[in-house]
């Protein structure tokens, strides 16, 4: 095919979809020969929608993305949440009954709990870190969600914005309530560490006690002659 047929034949192809009545895209000049695409629209609206409506229809994508996001982050941050929650009780549940068992088990056995104690220890931070990954996450979407909302208002779309507002006020709520379970968790943990570490304190003492009791010397006996009275 020679230059001048492939040249016609492009411009065929361009002119064909310059004419097409399918949906297309309103652009905007930049400069320097640069173009942006706006809001898709179809070519019996493109006279009829003055440039308020174009803003308000942009900004009502805008308000569906970050709800979207805010929605995807929510669930993740209460899931992890809900996940480290489980953590911290388990780890309560064993040490309450290694505190139980302070002074009547061996030394074997002491080590053997505490390698369960420390596995689950360490399940916990995972989780912990896990969950403040998504809450990054999640104050990031709150943010967007509310520049969201007041872009909306700003635009006149006031539907957006009173959506986008609810939608935050639903998300930090159900966080708030899942995360006040895992803030008791953890309150609980330190006080049953706390009571654990009396517990050893105590049966550490009771021991040393019993320890220089054994080690006392003997009284020695009295003959009996000499409590005998004359």
């Amino acid at each position: 095919m020679s230059r001048c047929s492939r040249l016609s034949r492009t411009f065929s192809v361009a002119l064909y979809h310059s004419r097409s009545p399918c949906r297309r895209w309103q652009r905007v000049a930049l400069g320097l020969g640069a173009t942006l695409a706006a809001v898709p629209i179809s070519q019996s609206e493109s006279t009829a929608l003055t440039h308020e409506d174009l803003i308000k229809r942009a900004v009502s994508l805008v308000t569906d993305g970050a709800n979207t996001f805010l929605s995807q982050t929510t669930l993740a941050l209460i899931d992890a949440l809900t996940e480290y929650t489980k953590a911290v009780h388990i780890l309560i549940s064993l040490q309450r009954r290694y505190a139980g068992l302070v002074g009547h088990i061996s030394e074997k056995e002491e080590e053997a709990i505490w390698q369960v104690i420390i596995e689950a220890r360490v399940k916990m931070n995972m989780h912990r870190e896990k969950y403040l990954s998504f809450e990054a996450r999640w104050m990031a979407a709150v943010s967007l969600s509310e520049k969201a909302a007041e872009a909306a208002y700003q635009a006149g779309a006031d539907s957006a914005s009173v959506t986008a507002h609810t939608h935050i006020q639903m998300a930090q709520s159900q966080v708030e309530e899942i995360k006040q379970l895992a803030l008791k968790a953890e309150a609980k943990l330190a006080q049953v560490q706390v009571e654990e570490i009396v517990v050893k304190r105590i049966e550490e003492a009771a021991v040393k006690a019993r320890k220089e009791a054994g080690n006392l010397p003997a009284k020695e006996e009295v003959p009996e002659q000499y409590l005998r009275e004359d």
